[in-house]
């Protein structure tokens, strides 16, 4: 039996109870992919994480993703968690402004922003409108009425994710899915709140083909970023609230630099750091 260092780490908030966690398992090599896959199904989170040496020589690190249904090419809390993970055990970046994190879906760079760890939004593998039966199924598996979807696209960066806009923050909040009518989409739901609320818009994560409520979700949030943007629908820095119905706090932060580049930020908190044995 093998010991790993390893840490719970909470993502998108500064309450250390109030964000997503992810479980982060250190200097991973050994580890066999069945055994990654068997630890994810234990920590039974929404990711578990396993850090090893890079092979690319661009990269501080390599990441290998993995919920308990499999292993991911991308997710965006596990990316902001596990660099959080791998900074306090001592890890060095080669550039002082930037790390690099190696995973399935490329190099993913990372930075620090004042007190925020932020991740540059991976490139949409598919995107444009959503046919009228797709629509037609997601009206139905929320029980929403066609005129209630003002805006719909697909933003999908990795995980399938495609997204509808709903005229306010409130009836995004009172959705109840209809799990067995939404699957297999995996469904983002944002609609905007008013001027007084310290969030911009309000988000909801509805993953059809695990039946279940992501409580705050950076990939998600990145390609909601990259769609609402680039279609003039939100201004270039804002915050999203995600997480509310499950009595989260999440906060994520976008904002689009100088270059048009866009970057999903939020605050890491790690909750749990010790020895895992396998």
């Amino acid at each position: 039996m093998a010991t790993f260092q390893f840490s719970q780490v909470n993502v998108f908030s500064s309450n250390p109870l109030s964000g997503n966690p992810v479980a982060v398992i250190h200097a991973a090599k050994g580890l066999s992919e069945a055994t990654m896959s068997a630890l994810a199904r234990w920590t039974n989170l929404s990711e578990t994480t396993f850090l090893l040496p890079p092979t690319n020589p661009l990269a501080d690190y390599q990441l290998r993703i993995f919920s308990p249904g499999g292993e991911l090419p991308f997710a965006g809390h596990p990316t902001l968690g596990s660099c959080h993970a791998w900074l306090a055990a001592g890890g060095k970046a080669q550039d002082a402004n930037v790390i690099v994190q190696q995973c399935k879906a490329g190099l993913v760079n990372i930075r620090k922003n004042n007190s925020l760890l932020e991740f540059s939004a991976p490139p949409l593998i598919r995107s444009g409108p959503l046919d009228d039966d797709i629509l037609l199924k997601i009206s139905t598996a929320l029980n929403l009425a066609p005129v209630d979807i003002i805006q719909h696209q697909w933003v999908d960066n990795g995980p399938g994710w495609c997204a509808i806009m709903l005229n306010s923050a409130q009836q995004v909040l009172d959705i109840k899915p209809n799990w067995a009518a939404l699957a297999p989409l995996n469904l983002g739901v944002v609609g905007p709140h008013d001027q007084n609320c310290e969030a911009n818009l309000e988000v909801r994560s509805f993953v059809g083909s695990g039946g279940y409520e992501d409580p705050v979700t950076g990939s998600l949030n990145a390609s909601l970023a990259q769609w609402l943007m680039g279609a003039g629908l939100v201004k270039s820095s804002y915050i999203a609230a995600q997480g509310t119905i499950l009595q989260r706090e999440g906060r994520v932060h976008l904002r689009k630099d100088n270059n048009g580049e866009i970057w999903v930020g939020g605050q890491v908190v790690e909750v749990i750091r010790g020895e895992i044995s396998v």
